[in-house]
């Protein structure tokens, strides 16, 4: 299963559809947002799509956040982390804000992926078993191209995709 991977938007709301219209044409319909959507009232770009978004140290209203992300109805989540089995690999995905946690993960060996944000740069790499991957920034500080990600689990292949001047 293909999944998109979106970060640090910022409320950039073009930058966001742009990136949500090129996964449509590629018919993703999973997306783990890795937070710093920060304006809830863009959940709803995401309708039609299973998101699973954690909050980002930019989230001032994660209750909010949460009630729209509820709001999708169909089977979508809000929280600091999400975790789960898909094709058969271990994910894990959250901010990046809470070093210290973020370290852990990665060093756990429970995962076979770690995805985060926070840092507006891209990162694909492999610290033993684990691969660890941001997809960039769609938003926010500029350090890089603007872009997003799209990952197939079952076959271990990631594509970045960079979208905007």
């Amino acid at each position: 299963m293909k999944i998109g991977l979106l970060s640090d938007s910022h409320n950039d709301t073009g930058n966001l559809t742009t990136a949500l219209k090129m996964l449509e044409r590629e018919s993703v319909r999973h997306v783990i947002f890795c937070g710093d959507l920060t304006d809830p009232g863009l959940v709803p770009l995401f309708a039609g799509l299973e998101l699973h978004m954690v909050e980002g140290n930019i989230d001032h209203d994660p209750g909010e956040l949460r009630r729209a992300v509820e709001r999708l109805e169909n089977g979508s989540t809000f929280g600091l982390e999400y975790a789960a089995t898909i094709d058969g690999k271990r994910i894990v995905t959250l901010h990046g804000h809470l070093l210290d946690r973020l370290v852990e993960v990665i060093h756990s060996g429970s995962y076979d992926y770690v995805i985060h944000g926070h840092t507006h740069r891209r990162r694909d790499e492999r610290m033993g078993a684990t691969r660890v991957i941001n997809p960039g920034a769609l938003g926010g500080l500029r350090y890089e191209k603007r872009s997003f990600a799209i990952l197939d689990p079952a076959i271990d292949d990631l594509r970045v995709i960079e979208i905007g001047a």
